[in-house]
């Protein structure tokens, strides 16, 4: 009884700060402010056809210090059709709450179908920047054009985020971060710069260190110029975790397996406190999150539609992960290994936990003939490391989990599925290729494509062993470990163009980008050809 009590608690909490209600000012709880509340910018994601997530948290004091007091704050909130504010379509209040950080989840409802909107927030005599956010066409609408851009991995102490300068001119309709929002780090050889504080361990830790990112000027802007759908990798939480099993690949790190329940579910609510997201998100395993026990989930793989030309499938390939297969010297975590050396290689492990596994057959059951574009964490793929006879795969990825990924794969040939396309990141490099129904048959037909992007800043090995490694795995039909950046997937109803951006030096905030490479893959037919 009492953890149903606490779960109704918490779901009554994440539900009063994603209100709509108009409250009487005599009810309004208006802290006294020292300075601009909203210094973590606003954002906005989860759209649909006639809904979106219009988020900020209140951090006065800025990234370091985010207090604004013991008790909830109300917060005003405007959805207009123009950025002078002049023509509303939609306002009201929303609580900031003290338990969830002061962060705020506005989930506007009945707007129109495919449209831009401007949003803003008010408390006292601040008011937010502008943010600009838009609706999904409707599922049944004749659509001419999707343009994506998907990224991942922004490690901090790595690089400047001026990726996002670039991708502001880019004239999207929404941005797909695949994973590593934040990193759990105290810091990095030959940092560009050293993030404060130690590894992160307790929901306060995990609070500052997203306040941090969230201070950067180039990743605000990117967030208020349109909507974000969001996923997760292992970083928001802990380097190669899987499922409720610690990671501990890097050696200094001072968690243990006996906490790494109340790591995981502090570092679980401050993801959710710190993106554009449903409340429904939490709606199971909320007395974990609360009490920071075993069982905290966040279900956040999804479906969403645009109009007829697309498909979108957030994918959680972390949070129901199985342990890793065979790491070396018995560890937890990752390494490289050799599968004719490891009993458990093929076992029936799933990378996605059965129940997505199940979900996503489903889904694939009613999928349009459309692209099918499937948003997830990782390098698809097999890519063998060794030259030559035998190989040598990662297993935390997909490599590590042969039996999880032939299930998928047999699923997009039983349903048939039309212009399957997975986008990933993770590895930090560029590989792009054909996803193939049996990577273990050379003959093996291509059943989709794949686009694994690189990183907004954090590092790789480089170029040296690139070209014998495409060799290796001639499925794949170009790599990049080079260089840091973002991809730009542009669907329409006859082709997928997907453009490889790159900056000339992430250490500096003032760099230049480029075109690494184009791709065309035409509809219909899962051939990627260079543009």
């Amino acid at each position: 009884m009492p953890a149903a009590n606490d779960r109704r608690r918490l779901l009554q909490l994440a539900g009063a700060a994603a209100t709509t209600l108009w409250l009487p000012r005599s009810a309004w709880s208006q802290p006294r402010l020292s300075g601009d509340p909203f210094t973590l910018g606003v954002a906005s994601g989860s759209p649909t056809h006639d809904s979106v997530v219009l988020w900020t948290r209140l951090a006065p004091a800025g990234p370091g210090d985010a207090s604004v007091g013991h008790g909830a704050v109300t917060v005003h909130w405007e959805v207009a059709h123009d950025e002078g504010f002049t023509r509303l379509v939609q306002s009201g209040q929303a609580q900031a709450l003290a338990e969830l950080a002061h962060s705020v989840h506005v989930e506007v409802a009945g707007l129109a179908p495919d449209r831009w909107y401007f949003y803003r927030f008010m408390l006292g005599d601040a008011c937010s920047p502008a943010g600009r956010t838009r609706t999904f066409p409707a599922p049944d609408a004749i659509v001419a054009r999707l343009r994506l851009a998907y990224a991942s991995c922004q490690r901090w102490e790595h690089g400047y985020f001026s990726a996002y300068r670039h991708m502001r001119e880019e004239n999207l309709d929404a941005v797909l971060f695949v994973g590593d929002y934040i990193y759990e780090y105290p810091g990095a050889a030959h940092a560009v710069r050293v993030p404060p504080g130690g590894w992160l361990l307790t929901l306060d830790d995990y609070r500052r260190r997203y306040a941090l990112y969230k201070g950067e000027a180039d990743l605000q802007a990117m967030h208020a110029a349109c909507p974000w759908l969001v996923t997760w990798d292992d970083h928001e939480v802990q380097n190669d975790y899987a499922g409720e099993q610690a990671g501990y690949s890097s050696r200094r790190d001072p968690s243990t397996a006996d906490h790494f329940a109340a790591r995981r579910a502090a570092a679980y609510q401050a993801y959710y406190e710190h993106m554009p997201m449903r409340a429904s998100v939490l709606t199971r395993g909320m007395a974990g999150l609360l009490h920071r026990a075993p069982g905290a989930e966040m279900r956040i793989y999804n479906r969403v539609q645009y109009g007829r030309l697309a498909s979108l499938y957030l994918l959680d390939a972390r949070q129901y992960k199985d342990p890793q297969a065979c790491t070396r010297d018995g560890l937890l975590g990752s390494s490289m290994v050799d599968p004719a050396s490891c009993p458990s290689w093929n076992d029936p492990r799933s990378l996605l936990g059965m129940a997505q596994e199940r979900w996503l057959d489903q889904e694939f059951a009613r999928a349009g003939r459309a692209w099918n574009v499937l948003g997830q964490q990782t390098l698809f793929g097999q890519r063998d490391f060794r030259p030559g006879p035998g190989q040598t795969l990662w297993n935390d990825g997909w490599d590590g989990y042969p039996a999880a990924r032939m299930r998928l794969t047999d699923s997009l040939r039983r349903h048939a599925v039309a212009n399957a396309v997975l986008l990933g990141g993770d590895v930090h490099e560029n590989w792009v290729g054909h996803v193939k129904a049996d990577y273990a048959d050379a003959a093996s037909p291509a059943v989709g494509v794949e686009f694994c992007g690189t990183s907004i800043t954090s590092r790789s090995d480089g170029n040296a062993r690139t070209a014998g490694r495409l060799a290796e795995n001639p499925h794949f039909v170009f790599a990049d470990a080079q260089r840091r950046g973002y991809g730009v997937a542009e669907f329409t109803p006859r082709q997928l163009t997907t453009t490889l951006r790159v900056v000339d030096d992430v250490t500096r905030r003032d760099t230049a980008i480029a075109t690494l490479a184009t791709f065309a893959v035409h509809a219909g037919r899962p051939v990627v050809e260079t543009d």
